[in-house]
Order: C-alpha cells, then sequence, then structure tokens
C-alpha cells in the first residue's frame, strides 16, 4: 500500500491505482467534480490514465448548495378556486383593447368592475363584455366612487341583477382627498350584504382590529390598502398587513398603493394571499409589460414566501463552508 495526501487527511491506496479508480472506490461521479493533483488541475478525460504515487496531494472539490421546491399557488375565496393570486382593475386605460391585453398579460381570472348608468344616447358604444368576456374572466363588482354604506349596498345590489353576482368587493370611501376607507360604514354595509347573501370581499383600512370585526361580520375576504388609492407608494405599513395576515382565516389581499413590481412582491412575502391593483398598471408607461411584471412579482414573491426567509443578521456569515476549504 502507498499513502497519498486525500482533501488534507492521509489515505492508503493499493500501488497503481488511477484517479479513476480512487473515484470508484470513493463511490464519486466523475462528471460531478473537480480534481487537483499536486496543485495542478488534472482534466477529466485523463483519470483513467494517471496512476497515484506515493506523497501524491489530491484535492477533489464539487459544488455545494441546497434548496427547492415548488408551492401550490391556487387559493380559495367564498369556494371558487383561482390560480392566479393577481386581481386586476378596468379603469384608466387608453380603450378596452388595451385592458383586455393587460388582462390577458397580466394571467389575472379576476378583474373589478364599476357599476354606471347605461349610456341610453349612444348604444352602440363598446362595452367591457365586448373585450373582456365574464365567462372566461371572473367580474368582481365593485363600489368605488361610493361614500355612504348605503350608496354601497345599493350598488351591489343592482350589480347583483345586472349580472347575477354574489362575490362582490366593497369599499365605502371616507372623503375624496384621500380615497380612505370609512370604517364605520364599511362595517355596516358590510353585515347588511352578508345576510343578504352576498360574498363580500373587502377593502379596508389596515387595522388589524377593524379587519378581525369584518371578518367577524362574514367577510369573505380582507383587503387592507397598502397605500391610498392611486398614489403608487408601495406599502406604507407592512407590520400592520403582517399583523393583519397572522390574524386572518379568510384570504387577505392587499388593495391599493402599489407602483411597480416590487411592491407587489413585497406584498406577497408578507403572506398576502394576492394582490389587487389597477393605476400600476394602466398608467405605466407600457401598461401590457408592465402587466407581465406583475404576474411574475406576485408569484415571486409567493414563492419566496413559502421558501421561508433567511433569518437577518447584524453581521457578515460566509456564504461558501469553510470546513474543506483547500
Amino acid at each position: 500500500m502507498i499513502e497519498i495526501t486525500l482533501n488534507g487527511d492521509p489515505r492508503r491506496i493499493a500501488p497503481g491505482m488511477t484517479i479513476a479508480g480512487l473515484l470508484a472506490d470513493l463511490a464519486l461521479d466523475p462528471a460531478k467534480v473537480a480534481v487537483e493533483r499536486n496543485l495542478v488541475i488534472v482534466p477529466r478525460s485523463t483519470f483513467a490514465e494517471q496512476a497515484l504515487g506515493t506523497g501524491d496531494k489530491l484535492e477533489v472539490v464539487h459544488f455545494v448548495g441546497g434548496g427547492s421546491g415548488e408551492l401550490d399557488d391556487s387559493w380559495t375565496v367564498a369556494g371558487r378556486r383561482f390560480t392566479s393570486r393577481l386581481i386586476v382593475g378596468t379603469g384608466k386605460y387608453k380603450d378596452y383593447a388595451e385592458n383586455a391585453a393587460a388582462v390577458a398579460a397580466s394571467g389575472a381570472e379576476i378583474v373589478t368592475v364599476a357599476v354606471r348608468r347605461v349610456n341610453v344616447t349612444d348604444r352602440g358604444k363598446p362595452m367591457l363584455t365586448d373585450f373582456i368576456d365574464p365567462k372566461k374572466i371572473t367580474y368582481l363588482p365593485n363600489t368605488a366612487g361610493c361614500f355612504t354604506g348605503d350608496e354601497a349596498v345599493r350598488t351591489l345590489r343592482l350589480a347583483r341583477e345586472a349580472g347575477g353576482w354574489s362575490l362582490v368587493k366593497l369599499e365605502v370611501l371616507g372623503e375624496a382627498r384621500t380615497l380612505y376607507p370609512d370604517m364605520a360604514e364599511t362595517l355596516t354595509a358590510t353585515a347588511t350584504l352578508v345576510k343578504e347573501g352576498f360574498d363580500v370581499m373587502v377593502y379596508c383600512a389596515d387595522d388589524p382590529i377593524a379587519a378581525k370585526k369584518l371578518e367577524d361580520l362574514g367577510a369573505c375576504a380582507i383587503m387592507p390598502l397598502g397605500a391610498p388609492i392611486g398614489s403608487g407608494l408601495g406599502l406604507q405599513n407592512p407590520v400592520m398587513i403582517r399583523l393583519i395576515v397572522e390574524g386572518a382565516k379568510v384570504p387577505v389581499l392587499v388593495d391599493a398603493g402599489v407602483g411597480t413590481a416590487s411592491d407587489a412582491a413585497i406584498a406577497m412575502e408578507l403572506g398576502c394571499d394576492g394582490v389587487l391593483m389597477n393605476t400600476a398598471i394602466a398608467e405605466a408607461k407600457d401598461p401590457v409589460a408592465m402587466a407581465r411584471a406583475m404576474k411574475l412579482a406576485v408569484e415571486a414573491g409567493r414563492l419566496a414566501y413559502g421558501a421561508g426567509r433567511m433569518g437577518r443578521r447584524r453581521y457578515a456569515d460566509p456564504s461558501s463552508p469553510l470546513a474543506g476549504l483547500i
């Protein structure tokens, strides 16, 4: 037997053993390692030809790492299952064609729609349903522009009559400058709509106590704002959003304030079940490209949440293991 040094440790092998023979003895796949012999890299093609001698020093290395897995991206609200966790609006686009293209690029399965009076003077004017088929995309009637609970309830009753929709989005605004929700009116309207058989997704303040009250009233989803509607400021209070997520037994979706893809990813990394946005896509220079970016951001944020974020540290920690250092 002769003695060599393998990865810093002495090892006895049979005389004349080749590098290929040594790797076979170690149960190592030659295609997955690199070998250095006496500080010289050994070409993989010569492993079978190079016989080892007494005193040879070998370093055999490979790549180390870890982490894998996929997360089921489906979610359920009011007994209805969806794959996409991105909900998009249908306002502010230059026309319905651009809106439809953005919806397609986003992969969204739900779009919010406002309830407005029919234009009786121009009945030939294009309609949203001509471009976004409600048989393929779920319409979510909302109460945008309502400043009292009574207005909101009346609007959704008409929506259900017009399209048979029971899954609705409630928002009751406090005043026009901030479009911040009036929570007293919102709570009252939620109670009324739930009693009337609506499945109510509710736009609300980023307040864990108010969110819990809405859930207790029967809301099927809680939708705290990330920032004022249409502001594009991103999530201004992630701590409260996280607390709402932790305390909720129904889906939580950030609604309002998203400005760009990173905002959507942050919302999902907090554990939200989805994100609703309109202005961030509609007012982008290229709405269709932004819709695609938002789709990917929501998917990436959700995957990161499921993967589990690394812990924060005050000081550096080496990525490569120090054990086995050459």
